[in-house]
C-alpha cells in the first residue's frame, strides 16, 4: 500500500485520490471535507456503488485500509458492503410494536390496492390466488412482522418452489412489488431491505411443459402447412365451440381472451366489409396510454362464424358461451385441446374411439404463432403483420406513425384466408399414384 500525503493536501473539491494496492479505496474531496470511500460492483446487480468509510485525516490511511479489507471480503462473499455497514450501525432491534404490519398485511394491501385496480379481472384473480395460496401454505411466514423477514427466509420460500420456476418467478416479482409498495407508503421502515428482486435471479427458468411426466423443453411450435390442412379437415370431429374458436385463431390472429370476449356490439358492417373492433380495455395493451382499439377484418370462415353466432346470442350477451350460458373462456378452450391430445389421461378413458387429434403437441397459442408465420411466408411486411397481431410499434415509431393499416389488414388476412383454404383442399385431395 502507498498513500501520498502531499497529494492528498493538494486535492481540490470534486477530485479524488486512489490508493495503490487497495483497489476501490479512494480519498474524495468536497468543499468542506475529505472522506475515505470504497467503490465496488454490487454483488447483486453488478452496478457500481460507493460507501463511505470515514473522515480524513481523523481516520489514517492504515485504518481506512483495514476497513477496506473487511468490506472487500464481505463483497467477495456476496454481501453488499453498504448493507453490511448499515446492519453494523443498527442497534439490536426491539420486539415489533403492536400493530406492526405482518407479511399478511403487506400482501393483502398489495392485492386490494394494486392488483385489483391495475390488472384485468383474469390476471388479478390468478395473482390473488397465487399470493393467498402462499399465505395459506406458510402460516408462520404470513404472521411474521414484514420488517423482520430475513434474506434466508425469502430464499427458502423460493427454493421450496423452484420445481415450478415460472410460478416461483412470478411470486418473487409480486412479493418484491408488495414490499416496495409498503416501503413507499411508509408502512415499514425505509431501512428495511427488500430482498425479493435479487434472490435467485436468473436461476428460476422454465424447463418447458410436462407431457407424460417428462419436461419437453421450451418449444415455439409452428404447425406445418400439411399439418394445418389435416387439422382443418378434422375440425368436424370437434364440438362446435372448439371448432369455431380454432378457426377464429387461424383466420384472425387474435388472442383467445379477445375471441372469447366477443359481443355483437363489437361487430359492424362498413363500406369495405365486416369489422370486429376489440375495445382497448379488452386487449393486452390496455395499460399503455398510446394503445387503441384493435381492428380485425372478418373474412371467409371467420365472418361465417360471427354471423351465425350473432343470431344465437344467449343470456350472457357473448358470441362464445357454453351450455350454462356462461362465457366460454380461453382456459376452457386450452383444456379442451389438451384433452384431445394422445398424451392426455382423459383420452384413455374416453369411450368414443378415434377422438384424438391427428396433429399433436400444440396449444392454442401455437395457432396464433402459426398464422403469423404464414403471413411472413406470404410476404406480408413486418409492420402490417405486427399490427394485425395487435402488437404496439416501437416507442419512436409509435409516436410519429399513426396510420391504422385498415386496408392492409384486410388485404393480408384475405390472402391468409385463401392460403388456409388451399391447404385444406390439398389435404383432401387423393394422393397421386
Amino acid at each position: 500500500m502507498f498513500f501520498d500525503v502531499r497529494a492528498a493536501k493538494q486535492l481540490q473539491p470534486g477530485e479524488h485520490l486512489v490508493v495503490d494496492g487497495c483497489e476501490g479505496l479512494r480519498l474524495v474531496a468536497s468543499a468542506s471535507k475529505m472522506t475515505w470511500t470504497y467503490r465496488y460492483k454490487s454483488p447483486a446487480s453488478g452496478l457500481m456503488k460507493q460507501t463511505s468509510i470515514g473522515p480524513y485525516p481523523k481516520m489514517r490511511a492504515s485504518e481506512a485500509a483495514a476497513v477496506w479489507e473487511t468490506l472487500r471480503a464481505k463483497r467477495a462473499a456476496g454481501i453488499d458492503p453498504k448493507e453490511y455497514q448499515r446492519q453494523q450501525r443498527k442497534p439490536v432491534a426491539p420486539l415489533p410494536a403492536a400493530g406492526a404490519p405482518t407479511v399478511r398485511d403487506v400482501v393483502q394491501d398489495y392485492i386490494t390496492k394494486h392488483i385489483e385496480h391495475e390488472r384485468q379481472e383474469a390476471g388479478a384473480t390468478a395473482a390473488r390466488r397465487a399470493l393467498e395460496k402462499l399465505l395459506e401454505e406458510e402460516p408462520e411466514f404470513a404472521e411474521t412482522p414484514a420488517a423482520g423477514v430475513t434474506r434466508s427466509t425469502c430464499f427458502n420460500i423460493l427454493e421450496d418452489r423452484k420445481a415450478t420456476p415460472t410460478a416461483a418467478q412470478k411470486l418473487r416479482s409480486m412479493l418484491g412489488a408488495a414490499w416496495a409498495r409498503a416501503l413507499d407508503a411508509g408502512r415499514i421502515d425505509e431501512d428495511v431491505p427488500n430482498w425479493w428482486p435479487t434472490l435467485m435471479k436468473g436461476k428460476l427458468k422454465s424447463k418447458g411443459k410436462i407431457v407424460g411426466g417428462e419436461h419437453q423443453g421450451q418449444q415455439r411450435r409452428v404447425l406445418r402447412d400439411d399439418e394445418i390442412g389435416v387439422l382443418l379437415n378434422w375440425l368436424p370431429n370437434m364440438h362446435e365451440l372448439g371448432r369455431d374458436v380454432t378457426v377464429m385463431y387461424l383466420w384472425t390472429n387474435a388472442r383467445g381472451v379477445e375471441i372469447c370476449g366477443m359481443r355483437p356490439e363489437f361487430i359492424t358492417k362498413e363500406s369495405d366489409g365486416w369489422w370486429w373492433t376489440v375495445p382497448k380495455a379488452m386487449t393486452k395493451n390496455a395499460r399503455f396510454a398510446n394503445a387503441v382499439d384493435l381492428r380485425v377484418p372478418l373474412i371467409g370462415r371467420a365472418l361465417e362464424i360471427v354471423q351465425r353466432r350473432i343470431k344465437a346470442v344467449g343470456n350472457s350477451g357473448l358470441l362464445f358461451e357454453d351450455a350454462r350460458s356462461e362465457q366460454y373462456t380461453q382456459h376452457d378452450f386450452s383444456t379442451y385441446i389438451y384433452h384431445l391430445q394422445p398424451y392426455s389421461a382423459k383420452v384413455a378413458r374416453r369411450e368414443v374411439d378415434g377422438l384424438v387429434l391427428p396433429v399433436t403437441h400444440w396449444t392454442p397459442h401455437n395457432l396464433r404463432r402459426t398464422s403469423r408465420t404464414m403471413l411472413a411466408a406470404l410476404g406480408c411486411p413486418r409492420d402490417i403483420a405486427e399490427a394485425i397481431l395487435g402488437h404496439l410499434p416501437p416507442v419512436i415509431e409509435g409516436t410519429y406513425n399513426s396510420h391504422t393499416y385498415d386496408a392492409e389488414r384486410r388485404l393480408w388476412l384475405t390472402r391468409l384466408a385463401k392460403h388456409l383454404e388451399r391447404l385444406a383442399r390439398q389435404a383432401r385431395a387423393p394422393a397421386r399414384p
